[in-house]
């Protein structure tokens, strides 16, 4: 493509299809909008190897295969298979997927004159590899899971040289950006472009209208955690500090909001421990939600929680906030970027639990004014996150 009009590949191992909803939600929600000023399509190479179906009879929703193509609002979405096997040779994922990619690309190439991938790696190594091949310039968006990636020295090396290889890269936060850096990559080739909100799907619902849906006292407090059941996300760590809050507010609910990904489901894991401690009439779990439907619950909730061990620019804090709710979280990644006045909530030190039930214990008495809150979420819109890439993109190929 000789035009200097950019058209984008967006490259993404982590993007919601038919069978995934939930998956990158995130991503997609940031580059539709950016396909309302520059098109683009989506490739989403999807781990592959050739007995994974055998271990579907133990963990039935291992990997699940998207058909190969799909349109999403208009957007042709493609996911190629990549050889991965399961806990061996992950530093070379990133070679994998761009093999595995290349015929996709490849038969794609008159279509576009940039190639844009999300998470240093493997996606982003898998792109350079790529736009080597291609000879097109590469962009990478920093999302966090750079954070642990960095303290595993093959992975670092990778990430590093994916971020050399970048023509240009996006950062979530800048916390994220000043990792980087600090391990060696340039400053000047790295510009932070927060997440942003949808205003027209995450607004303030009827409290009493939303507490009735979910069989919830109107008196009661309510705490609400929104994510994936992993581990890092730390529900585990709110349910410990419960009894603790119970003694204080009898009638507290616990909702958690959130389902299987492709990190793993530790449901059967805060079950147990909801049972262990007896919890069972005050922990709910509500499964995972759509996007849309996803201010019904936090509508019915007083305090948003989330005792993360690992963020980037977590998009559920603004969605919560949208919603009117304080959030309480712990000093991760780029939290203090987001949480970053006491009007809006509170960020305690990670694995610090007596800090974390103070703040929750002074949130659930504190006369919150949610219009401040939801003020502040509406001033964090995409419309001037998405006009920052399209201008970098413009700049790339210009």
């Amino acid at each position: 493509m000789k035009n200097k009009t950019p058209n984008i590949v967006v490259f993404s191992s982590l993007y919601p299809s038919d069978i995934r909803p939930n998956a990158g939600v995130f991503i997609r929600e940031r580059m539709f909008r950016v396909n309302q000023e520059i098109p683009i399509i989506v490739v989403s190479p999807v781990p592959w190897f050739p007995f994974q179906g055998l271990l579907r009879y133990w963990r039935p929703h291992f990997r699940p295969q998207p058909s190969r193509h799909e349109e999403q609002q208009g957007v042709q979405v493609y996911f190629p298979r990549f050889f991965s096997i399961p806990g061996l040779f992950k530093s070379y994922d990133g070679f994998f997927m761009a093999l595995g990619s290349l015929p996709m690309l490849f038969k794609l190439r008159k279509q576009f004159n940039i190639i844009d991938a999300h998470f240093a790696y493997p996606d982003g190594y898998a792109a350079t590899l790529l736009g080597r091949w291609l000879k097109v310039p590469v962009t990478i968006t920093l999302r966090g899971t750079e954070v642990p990636l960095s303290k595993l020295p093959g992975r670092k090396e990778r990430l590093l040289t994916a971020l050399e290889k970048a023509a240009f890269v996006f950062s979530v936060s800048d916390s994220l950006k000043q990792l980087v850096v600090s391990l060696g990559a340039q400053p000047d080739k790295i510009r932070v472009v927060g997440n942003g909100i949808d205003l027209l799907k995450f607004y303030p619902l009827e409290k009493s209208v939303t507490r009735a849906e979910l069989n919830i006292a109107k008196d009661a407090k309510v705490l609400i955690s929104v994510g994936a059941l992993v581990d890092r996300k730390g529900f585990h760590r709110v349910i410990e500090l419960l009894p603790a809050l119970l003694k204080q507010y009898p009638t507290l609910i616990y909702l958690i909001v959130g389902g299987d990904s492709p990190e793993g489901n530790i449901k059967s894991l805060l079950q147990q421990q909801v049972k262990t401690l007896k919890l069972d009439d005050h922990v709910r779990f509500l499964g995972a939600y759509p996007s849309d439907q996803l201010k019904r619950p936090l509508s019915a909730a007083d305090v948003f929680v989330l005792a993360t061990a690992n963020e980037g620019w977590a998009n559920v804090f603004l969605e919560a906030m949208a919603c009117g709710l304080p959030v309480i979280t712990t000093e991760v990644g780029g939290n203090k970027e987001v949480v970053n006045s006491a009007e809006l909530g509170t960020v305690v030190p990670f694995g610090n639990p007596e800090a974390l039930l103070s703040a929750l214990l002074q949130a659930l008495e504190k006369d919150w004014q949610a219009s401040a809150i939801i003020h502040y979420a509406q001033q964090n819109s995409w419309d001037t996150r998405v006009s920052l890439l399209t201008e970098e993109f413009r700049r790339l190929v210009g």
